[in-house]
């Protein structure tokens, strides 16, 4: 008997492309369906690693806010939004941050989870992104305006060659948190305000001021001619954070995690204050460190202060120490 001849198989039709949900806006550049390729670790805004698809998300002018909190707080600063990014299977859950961004006419374009994993750096965003207009440059001044217009003393944190993104984020969450008018940090050396430092600082970066400066130990020194004391940790200091004076305007410096103060720093500082510890491990995280010292100082903070910043004053020549 005849071998009964099968039909050729057909090649299976592709799937109809779905229409776009009302409010939602197609992505231009083909986002929804960009698989990553497996590149090992990635590294924040690397163009190497982040295809020129997704790179087309986010214009030179402007910055990725990634994480539900974070983008909340960018709303409530009122950031300038450019367009809001959204996982679909997300989308429910995050159905009030998508509804807010659509009565401000937000484009809203959906995504792939893995496409914003790779514009910020990291993959804990919640299925949300935000791109929003960069941040302008703040200047040291505006600090001390802000603390001028609050009627407050100076209450500054310096960060000395900070690189972790989350102990960055953490102490800029924590400095929010007691008050800190400002953040002062080198423009070299220092973690930059990455996704992933936005997102360890919930949002918080978005109501404080961050001011990068070319040379640190310069700022320190125009600091100490306003009256503006320098506190250092240091862990053989003679006096601990407790009962050390903290009052008055003051400005913190929290060293790198590994190496700590560097020396040109280490001779602008007024006072070393350490943090007692009674366990076997010999020092703390930056930024545990930091926020310790950070409510040490909001404790001794009077609740109302109002207390003008002083004018700029001469030091005797060769008093202060060069780097």
């Amino acid at each position: 008997m005849d071998e009964q001849r099968r039909p050729p198989r057909q090649a299976p039709r592709p799937a109809p492309r779905q229409a776009p949900r009302p409010g939602v806006r197609p992505d231009p550049v083909g986002a929804r369906g960009w698989t990553p390729r497996p590149d090992g670790p990635r590294h924040w805004a690397s163009k190497r690693t982040i295809p020129a698809q997704a790179l087309a998300l986010v214009g030179p002018d402007q910055e990725l806010i990634a994480g539900r909190h974070p983008v909340e707080e960018a709303f409530a600063a009122r950031r300038e939004a450019i367009k809001l990014l959204v996982v679909p299977q997300r989308r429910a859950a995050l159905q009030q941050v998508v509804l807010h961004a659509t009565t401000l006419r937000i484009p809203i374009i959906e995504v792939e989870g893995a496409l914003i994993g790779q514009l910020a750096g990291f993959d804990g965003h919640q299925g949300i992104a935000l791109v929003v207009r960069r941040r302008p440059e703040v200047a040291p001044e505006e600090i001390l305006a802000r603390a001028v217009s609050r009627g407050e003393a100076p209450f500054i944190l310096a960060l000395d060659g900070v690189e972790d993104p989350q102990n960055f984020g953490s102490l800029i969450r924590s400095a929010e948190a007691v008050g800190v008018h400002g953040i002062l940090m080198a423009t070299r050396g220092s973690a930059p305000l990455s996704p992933a430092a936005i997102k360890a600082s919930a949002g918080a970066v978005e109501h404080l001021l961050v001011a990068r400066v070319e040379n640190l130990a310069d700022e320190l020194t125009a600091l100490r001619l306003r009256g503006i004391r320098v506190v250092g940790a240091e862990a053989e200091a003679a006096q601990d954070h407790r009962s050390a004076d903290l009052r008055g305007p003051i400005c913190l410096v929290i060293g790198s995690e590994g190496k700590g103060l560097s020396p040109a720093i280490r001779r602008r500082i007024d006072l070393y204050v350490r943090i007692p510890m009674v366990g076997k491990v010999a020092s703390l995280n930056a930024s545990v460190a930091g926020s310790i010292l950070l409510f040490e100082v909001l404790g001794q903070r009077p609740a109302a202060a109002a207390q003008p910043v002083p004018a700029a004053t001469p030091t005797p020549e060769g008093s202060e120490a060069t780097e």
